[in-house]
């Protein structure tokens, strides 16, 4: 094994970029080299370059030759390599088998044709692992892409990017593979469990599963000191607190390590602060300068104002320019451009926006015009050509000029303002949104680094030797020196601007670390952390950043008030080294085996010290949460791990459990719970990814006290439909729920914890909804108001499951109507809780009764009862079935609605299969806008007044995300605007179709068709 891992090996896998480093292990004075990547540079060219473009072109049939595509090594290595990502997106949406005849390039060369053509390009894949409101395992990149566009899944575009690095080492290294060194792959430091998670699935997937990761902020820092090993004392002697700022293409990192000079000893590195999750970058900068473009290129020339259509006003509420991003302090100018889609003031660019396909072209473009622009030796100005599509591919070009200084204004003064040091990021109304992803509502870098700074306070006060009780704690404390990394500050205006700005809130010039080549230091800082690993170099102190803590759901204490607040358990505190177990041996917890079990954390990166153990209040303080944990926890026997109850049900044994945590060599957290009597046996918990598990926020909901009059209410619930025989009628049995209300209270006021009790009383006496048909209605009713919407709650995955193992029984009363409307309102309340293809059964089901209705099939029943008013409305909350079935749907509706006698409450249908925003689906399944806008035009002729849910479907249809591959034209969205406006709508229905904000509890109630329950919050869609 020594002998096979001959090279400490650094991957950078970047938003922008992938680059690879490596050293022969074992060898101190061996310099780290950047890898020369082999990759297709134009069509049948292939060359060695130091960065791999991680972006990936989809080529069209008969776009470019077999032969044009060929890499050094073999097909069969080719295919081998990036199998996994295809052979998955082959089956997924979009795919039908495309991936076999769609053809992959990767790097230079996908770059370069995707600037090309637009549409097929997959960029910022790094991007959207961190997004948690989409499904990041599902195929949907590109984003906004034509459906005979082959799409894959975030996790398999990376994938591919290493699985391509891999083949090209193991072509020129085969006697020392890749998979078989000792590779340290980077992350930001700001990835959560879940992005950290996919990255190391993604690395597996490309066959590289034994790794280490490593903060890319820390890389460059190990990349430093590995340069300046030899006089490290001398070179650190004035430093006492070293700020990391990493501006890559998606992300902005920040990091402090202090440092602490023991006499005639190496210096000491400790990480004290690590910042959170910022999606800020080159990305962002290029989307600006492609709005600026893009109004030129339509005849609106923004210019370089600093006031007017085309700048930043610099007011933090400022709507009225061309929709530039807020709060560049003064109006000097600076545009980030997030904004655009956000206008008001310029209605007739808006009706000349760019597609989503065309835009991700365009900021090819003007990615490569940045760099131009702001690098050495830069021209007064760059052409940006925007090439048409099919055959205007050349006749359709438009041109369009960006100046020198044009770009700094943007870039500089947007980016990287001049602000005073007590100046904090902007809190918008709405999220940024273009090409689906949340990009971060303040532009300005440097305020997010002023609330960074903030947050670590009286760590940084401490490292700079300024005592508690100055007069000068009041001011910020800021850094004494600086090392800066990412591509961008390769353009010395930035690296100036931003050195000048903390310099101002120092009162004194910073010391900034030379960083000779941003591009590629996190990659060779990778390779100097293995390094330092194996004491060849000094190694930075602090383990886990961040604090770790387990929520407690204390539903059933009994003790605590419904006001009270949530409360955890820290589990792992901030600063923990890896490989470390914390066993909080304090504390005992109850585990059900054989059922589901989901737990949900949080963690914090503030400097507070917490103990292992500890109990705390979350309602305070910064906390984000991580998504669940979930898993069926297998008994140690494998048996059936239930017991009988008198009802004929099944429950779940419970074991006494202990928890232990640890921080892992790959930098990811592990939970384990540990049986207390058997202490051998262990159950390792793993992170739930997919987008349906990070749906709603229940704060406050999991601390609230059990309803001191649930049990009564179980025992009017048992006399009803327990097992034994009673002599109950059928008023008794109609005025259950009027008997439960008056225990618990109105039952729109139940939240969802005394609602899944209720839920559990039903189920488990499930058997004997059948007694009656006023049983069968009552409790079809009750247990899907009980379980609405299907998600959001601990569990609530493995109560649908259950619910749903009923829908082949169908109903016994087959000719009451009010049974069948009851059956469809059921699942109407679960459909969030099912998956596609239960869905789709639903669907096909309601579909055959329609059809025997109309071909008067012989059925043994009356089908004219089954209720096709509630089945349309169960159709339209089907938001998991594909995007062709619901186009069909919503025809099909329109259609009826052409009936005279046809019942207005279609038009709510049609609103919620063609909204923009969906209520618990993924975005990427939503009807085309050019369908939805069709489906907007019936709308727009109907008389508001007289067909009330016309107003509300019309919001729904025009209702604006940000993502302009989701949102109509400006003109249509105007038009709603305009009818809102003369039918007196409220405010915020006007607003919905102007900005990106989010629905109040009326207007969620009236998408989901009633109101969610208590205290859920939709926070994704």
């Amino acid at each position: 094994m020594t002998k096979m891992k001959r090279y400490k090996v650094g991957i950078d896998l970047g938003t922008s970029n992938t680059v690879l480093a490596y050293a022969e292990a074992g060898n101190a004075s061996e310099p780290i080299r950047v890898f020369e990547i082999e990759q297709l540079v134009s069509p049948g060219e292939v060359a060695a370059r130091p960065l791999l473009p991680s972006v990936r072109y989809h080529v069209a049939a008969g776009e470019l030759d077999a032969g044009d595509l060929q890499l050094p090594w073999t097909a069969t290595a080719t295919a081998t390599a990036t199998a996994t990502a295809e052979r998955a997106a082959s089956g997924g949406h979009g795919g039908d088998g495309k991936a076999a005849q769609s053809p992959v390039v990767i790097g230079r060369l996908a770059r370069t044709l995707g600037g090309q053509v637009p549409g097929r390009l997959v960029a910022s894949a790094k991007s959207w692992l961190s997004h948690a409101s989409v499904d990041r395992v599902a195929p949907i990149l590109p984003w906004g892409a034509a459906d005979d566009v082959l799409k894959v899944s975030p996790v398999e575009a990376s994938a591919s990017y290493l699985a391509h690095v891999r083949a090209a080492w193991n072509q020129r290294f085969a006697q020392a593979p890749l998979e078989h060194q000792d590779v340290v792959l980077t992350v930001p430091a700001s990835f959560d469990e879940g992005a950290r998670a996919l990255t190391v699935e993604a690395a597996r997937m490309a066959g590289l599963p034994g790794l280490r990761l490593l903060e890319e902020p820390q890389a460059a820092f190990y990349d430093w000191l590995f340069h300046h090993r030899e006089r490290l004392a001398a070179e650190l002697a004035d430093t006492r607190l070293v700020l990391i700022c990493d501006v890559g293409g998606g992300t902005t990192d920040l990091t402090l390590i202090e440092v602490n000079l023991p006499e005639n000893a190496e210096p000491e590195l400790t990480r004290i602060g690590v910042g959170n999750h910022l999606m800020l970058g080159g990305d962002n900068m290029d989307l600006a300068l492609a709005h600026r473009v893009e109004m030129r290129l339509s005849g609106v020339d923004g210019g370089s104002r600093g006031d007017g259509d085309g700048g930043n006003r610099g007011n933090a509420g400022d709507r009225s320019g061309d929709g530039v991003n807020r709060g560049n302090a003064g109006g000097s100018g600076g545009s980030n451009a997030i904004e655009s889609s956000r206008s008001s003031a310029s209605a007739n660019n808006e009706r000349k926006r760019l597609s989503a396909a065309s835009l991700s072209q365009l900021v090819e473009r003007c990615r490569a015009a940045k760099e131009q622009l702001l690098g050495p030796q830069a021209p007064d100005s760059a052409s940006i050509t925007l090439l048409g599509a099919g055959s205007k591919l050349i006749g359709g070009a438009r041109t369009a000029q960006l100046t020198r200084d044009e770009v700094e204004q943007i870039i500089v003064d947007g980016f990287f303002p001049a602000v005073a040091s007590s100046e904090r990021p902007g809190r918008p109304r709405g999220a940024i949104v273009e090409f689906g992803l949340p990009y971060a509502t303040d532009a300005a870098v440097t305020r997010h680094i002023a609330a960074f700074l903030s947050r670590f306070a009286a760590q940084s006060r401490k490292a700079l030797g300024r005592a508690a009780s100055t007069d000068s704690d009041a001011s910020l404390p800021v850094p004494d020196t600086l090392l800066l990394n990412g591509g961008v500050f390769r353009a010395e205006a930035l690296t100036r601007r931003l050195a000048d700005t903390l310099g101002a809130w120092r009162g004194e010039p910073l010391n900034v670390l030379h960083n000779d080549n941003p591009d590629v230091a996190v990659a060779r800082g990778a390779v100097a952390y293995a390094l330092a690993r194996a004491g060849g170099a000094p190694k930075i102190g602090g383990g886990s950043p961040r604090s770790y803590f387990l929520v407690l759901d204390e539903t059933g204490d009994g003790k605590r008030g419904a006001d009270a607040t949530p409360r955890g358990i820290c589990l792992l505190p901030r600063g923990t080294e890896e490989g470390h177990e914390i066993l909080i041996e304090q504390r005992t917890f109850a585990l059900r085996l054989g059922h589901p079990v989901r737990f949900h954390l949080v963690s914090s990166s503030a400097d507070t010290v917490y103990q292992a153990g500890q109990l705390i209040d979350l309602a305070d303080g910064d906390f984000i949460r991580l998504p669940p944990i979930a898993k069926i926890v297998q008994p140690r026997d494998q048996a059936r791990d239930s017991t009988s109850t008198s009802t004929g049900t099944r429950t779940a044994r419970e074991t006494a459990v202990r928890i232990a945590t640890s921080l892992t060599e790959v930098g990811t957290l592990e939970v384990h719970c540990i049986e207390l009597d058997h202490p051998a046996q262990r159950w390792l918990l793993e992170f739930q990814l997919r987008r349906e598990d990070a749906q709603v926020n229940l704060a406050g909901e999991a601390s609230e006290a059990r309803h001191p009059a649930l049990d009564e209410a179980i025992d009017h619930i048992d006399r009803s439909f327990g097992s034994r025989s009673q002599n109950v009628g059928p008023k008794e049995i109609k005025r259950l729920r009027a008997q439960l209300e008056q225990l618990l209270g109105p039952r729109e006021s139940w939240n969802s914890a005394l609602l899944r009790e209720l839920f559990g009383a039903l189920w488990e006496r499930a058997r004997r909804r059948r007694r009656s048909a006023d049983h069968e209605r009552l409790w079809l009713n009750l247990a899907g108001y009980c379980v609405r919407p299907g998600f959001g709650y601990p569990l609530d995955a493995w109560r649908v499951e259950q619910l749903w193992s009923l829908f082949d029984d169908g109903i016994q009363y087959v000719n009451e109507s009010q049974v069948w409307s009851e059956w469809w309102t059921l699942w109407r309340r679960a459909a969030g809780g099912l998956d596609e293809s239960a869905q789709l059964r639903v669907l096909d089901a309601m579909a055959y009764l329609q059809t025997a209705a109309q071909s008067r099939h012989k059925l043994p029943f009356d089908v004219s009862r089954t209720g096709f008013p509630d089945m349309l409305r169960l159709s339209a909350s089907l938001e998991r079935i594909p995007v062709e079935r619901k186009i069909e749907l919503g025809e099909s509706v329109l259609t009826r609605l052409k009936k005279p006698a046809e019942n207005h409450q279609g038009w709510w249908a049609v609103g919620r299969i063609g909204a923009r925003r969906p209520f618990y689906g993924s975005a990427h399944g939503v009807v085309p806008p050019e369908v939805a806008g069709r489906w907007l035009d019936a709308i727009l002729v109907l008389d508001w007044k007289k067909v009330d849910p016309a107003a509300f479907a019309a919001v729904q249809i025009a209702r604006m995300t940000g993502d302009r591959s989701r949102d109509l034209p400006g003109a249509a969205r105007d038009a709603v605007v305009r009818r809102l406006e003369a039918a007196n709508a409220p405010r915020a229905w006007i607003t919905m179709v102007s900005e990106t904000v989010e629905l109040d509890n009326a207007d969620e109630g009236r998408v989901f068709g009633e109101s969610p329950p208590a205290g859920l919050k939709l926070i994704a869609g």
